[in-house]
Protein backbone atom coordinates (compact mmCIF):
# COMPACT_ATOMS: atom_id res chain seq x y z
CA UNK A 1 0.00 0.00 0.00
CA UNK A 2 1.43 3.38 -1.03
CA UNK A 3 0.16 6.38 0.90
CA UNK A 4 1.62 9.79 0.19
CA UNK A 5 1.76 12.42 2.94
CA UNK A 6 -1.07 14.33 1.30
CA UNK A 7 -3.44 11.40 1.94
CA UNK A 8 -3.48 11.90 5.69
CA UNK A 9 -6.25 14.55 5.48
CA UNK A 10 -8.25 12.53 2.96
CA UNK A 11 -8.67 9.29 4.93
CA UNK A 12 -10.92 9.76 7.95
CA UNK A 13 -11.59 7.18 10.66
CA UNK A 14 -15.16 6.90 11.90
CA UNK A 15 -16.34 4.83 14.89
CA UNK A 16 -13.10 2.81 14.95
CA UNK A 17 -13.33 2.03 11.22
CA UNK A 18 -10.51 3.12 8.95
CA UNK A 19 -10.50 3.24 5.16
CA UNK A 20 -8.42 0.49 3.53
CA UNK A 21 -6.67 1.49 0.34
CA UNK A 22 -5.12 -1.02 -2.07
CA UNK A 23 -1.72 -0.99 -3.68
CA UNK A 24 -1.05 1.64 -6.34
CA UNK A 25 -4.44 3.26 -5.84
CA UNK A 26 -4.46 6.97 -6.62
CA UNK A 27 -6.40 9.42 -4.46
CA UNK A 28 -6.57 12.96 -5.83
CA UNK A 29 -6.46 16.10 -3.75
CA UNK A 30 -9.70 17.07 -2.05
CA UNK A 31 -11.13 13.55 -1.89
CA UNK A 32 -12.59 12.40 1.46
CA UNK A 33 -12.83 8.70 2.26
CA UNK A 34 -14.57 8.08 5.55
CA UNK A 35 -15.03 5.05 7.79
CA UNK A 36 -15.77 1.51 6.61
CA UNK A 37 -14.49 1.85 3.05
CA UNK A 38 -12.21 -0.53 1.16
CA UNK A 39 -10.74 0.23 -2.24
CA UNK A 40 -8.87 -2.38 -4.29
CA UNK A 41 -5.60 -2.17 -6.17
CA UNK A 42 -4.91 0.15 -9.11
CA UNK A 43 -8.12 2.13 -8.63
CA UNK A 44 -8.40 5.92 -8.81
CA UNK A 45 -10.44 8.30 -6.70
CA UNK A 46 -10.44 11.70 -8.37
CA UNK A 47 -10.68 15.29 -7.18
CA UNK A 48 -13.30 16.12 -4.53
CA UNK A 49 -14.90 12.68 -4.42
CA UNK A 50 -16.65 11.85 -1.13
CA UNK A 51 -17.02 8.20 -0.10
CA UNK A 52 -18.85 7.79 3.22
CA UNK A 53 -18.83 4.42 4.93
CA UNK A 54 -20.34 5.76 8.11
CA UNK A 55 -23.65 3.89 8.44
CA UNK A 56 -22.71 0.83 6.34
CA UNK A 57 -19.72 -0.32 4.31
CA UNK A 58 -18.54 0.77 0.88
CA UNK A 59 -16.56 -1.73 -1.23
CA UNK A 60 -14.76 -0.68 -4.40
CA UNK A 61 -12.84 -3.22 -6.49
CA UNK A 62 -9.63 -3.17 -8.51
CA UNK A 63 -8.87 -0.87 -11.45
CA UNK A 64 -12.05 1.13 -10.88
CA UNK A 65 -12.23 4.89 -11.40
CA UNK A 66 -14.47 7.20 -9.40
CA UNK A 67 -14.37 10.56 -11.16
CA UNK A 68 -14.41 14.12 -9.84
CA UNK A 69 -17.15 15.34 -7.47
CA UNK A 70 -18.87 11.96 -7.15
CA UNK A 71 -20.58 11.03 -3.87
CA UNK A 72 -20.90 7.43 -2.72
CA UNK A 73 -22.92 6.73 0.42
CA UNK A 74 -24.80 3.93 2.10
CA UNK A 75 -28.04 3.52 3.98
CA UNK A 76 -28.64 2.32 7.50
CA UNK A 77 -31.85 0.74 6.17
CA UNK A 78 -30.92 -0.48 2.70
CA UNK A 79 -27.31 -1.41 3.17
CA UNK A 80 -23.94 -1.20 1.56
CA UNK A 81 -22.60 0.31 -1.62
CA UNK A 82 -20.64 -2.18 -3.71
CA UNK A 83 -18.68 -1.31 -6.84
CA UNK A 84 -16.80 -4.04 -8.72
CA UNK A 85 -13.60 -4.24 -10.74
CA UNK A 86 -12.89 -2.15 -13.87
CA UNK A 87 -15.89 0.11 -13.28
CA UNK A 88 -16.14 3.69 -14.53
CA UNK A 89 -18.18 6.15 -12.47
CA UNK A 90 -18.48 9.46 -14.35
CA UNK A 91 -18.01 12.95 -12.92
CA UNK A 92 -20.60 14.31 -10.47
CA UNK A 93 -22.48 11.04 -10.00
CA UNK A 94 -24.33 10.02 -6.84
CA UNK A 95 -24.42 6.36 -5.82
CA UNK A 96 -26.49 5.48 -2.76
CA UNK A 97 -26.60 1.97 -1.27
CA UNK A 98 -26.45 0.34 -4.71
CA UNK A 99 -24.42 -2.27 -6.57
CA UNK A 100 -22.37 -1.74 -9.73
CA UNK A 101 -20.83 -5.01 -10.89
CA UNK A 102 -17.54 -5.56 -12.76
CA UNK A 103 -17.22 -3.46 -15.92
CA UNK A 104 -20.34 -1.47 -15.11
CA UNK A 105 -20.44 2.04 -16.53
CA UNK A 106 -22.17 5.03 -14.92
CA UNK A 107 -22.26 8.19 -17.04
CA UNK A 108 -21.59 11.72 -15.76
CA UNK A 109 -24.18 13.27 -13.48
CA UNK A 110 -26.12 10.06 -12.95
CA UNK A 111 -27.90 9.12 -9.73
CA UNK A 112 -28.31 5.50 -8.67
CA UNK A 113 -30.56 4.88 -5.68
CA UNK A 114 -30.92 2.21 -2.98
CA UNK A 115 -30.80 -1.45 -3.96
CA UNK A 116 -30.46 -0.71 -7.67
CA UNK A 117 -28.09 -3.04 -9.51
CA UNK A 118 -26.02 -2.32 -12.59
CA UNK A 119 -24.90 -5.73 -13.83
CA UNK A 120 -21.56 -6.38 -15.57
CA UNK A 121 -21.38 -4.35 -18.78
CA UNK A 122 -24.55 -2.48 -17.86
CA UNK A 123 -24.41 1.11 -19.11
CA UNK A 124 -26.12 4.07 -17.41
CA UNK A 125 -26.29 7.10 -19.72
CA UNK A 126 -25.14 10.52 -18.54
CA UNK A 127 -27.68 12.31 -16.37
CA UNK A 128 -29.83 9.22 -15.74
CA UNK A 129 -31.82 8.67 -12.54
CA UNK A 130 -31.87 4.96 -11.68
CA UNK A 131 -34.63 4.48 -9.12
CA UNK A 132 -34.53 2.11 -6.15
CA UNK A 133 -34.64 -1.63 -6.87
CA UNK A 134 -34.04 -1.21 -10.62
CA UNK A 135 -31.89 -3.88 -12.28
CA UNK A 136 -29.90 -2.86 -15.33
CA UNK A 137 -29.01 -6.10 -17.07
CA UNK A 138 -25.69 -6.88 -18.73
CA UNK A 139 -25.20 -5.24 -22.14
CA UNK A 140 -28.17 -2.88 -21.71
CA UNK A 141 -28.16 0.91 -22.12
CA UNK A 142 -30.47 2.81 -19.76
CA UNK A 143 -31.10 6.56 -19.73
CA UNK A 144 -33.54 9.28 -18.73
CA UNK A 145 -35.21 10.46 -15.53
CA UNK A 146 -36.39 8.03 -14.39
CA UNK A 147 -34.06 5.72 -16.29
CA UNK A 148 -35.61 3.30 -18.77
CA UNK A 149 -34.21 0.58 -21.01
CA UNK A 150 -33.16 2.14 -24.31
CA UNK A 151 -31.46 -0.66 -26.26
CA UNK A 152 -28.77 -3.36 -26.23
CA UNK A 153 -25.17 -2.16 -26.34
CA UNK A 154 -23.22 -2.28 -29.57
CA UNK A 155 -19.85 -4.03 -29.69
CA UNK A 156 -17.98 -0.69 -29.88
CA UNK A 157 -19.72 0.47 -26.68
CA UNK A 158 -18.69 -2.72 -24.89
CA UNK A 159 -15.09 -2.06 -25.96
CA UNK A 160 -15.45 1.56 -24.79
CA UNK A 161 -16.32 0.33 -21.27
CA UNK A 162 -13.15 -1.78 -21.17
CA UNK A 163 -11.01 1.01 -22.58
CA UNK A 164 -12.37 3.59 -20.14
CA UNK A 165 -11.11 1.58 -17.18
CA UNK A 166 -7.68 1.20 -18.81
CA UNK A 167 -7.49 4.89 -19.71
CA UNK A 168 -8.15 5.99 -16.15
CA UNK A 169 -5.67 3.50 -14.75
CA UNK A 170 -3.02 4.96 -17.08
CA UNK A 171 -3.95 8.53 -16.16
CA UNK A 172 -3.75 7.70 -12.43
CA UNK A 173 -0.28 6.22 -13.01
CA UNK A 174 0.80 9.49 -14.63
CA UNK A 175 -0.45 11.48 -11.64
CA UNK A 176 1.28 9.13 -9.19
CA UNK A 177 4.59 9.45 -11.02
CA UNK A 178 4.33 13.23 -10.91
CA UNK A 179 3.44 13.07 -7.19
CA UNK A 180 6.44 10.85 -6.43
CA UNK A 181 8.74 13.48 -7.94
CA UNK A 182 7.38 16.33 -5.80
CA UNK A 183 9.13 17.35 -2.58
CA UNK A 184 7.28 16.29 0.59
CA UNK A 185 6.58 19.02 3.14
CA UNK A 186 5.44 18.21 6.66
Amino acid sequence: MILFNCYKDMLIDYKNKSPLIGNDTFIAEGAKIIGDVSIGNFSSIWFNVVIRGDVASVRIGNSTNIQDNTVIHTSRFNGVASIGDNVTIGHCSILHACIVQDYGFVGMGSIILDKAIVESYGFVAAGALVTSNTIIKSYELWGGRPARFMRQLREDEIEYIKQSALNYQSLANDYQQDEENLPIYD
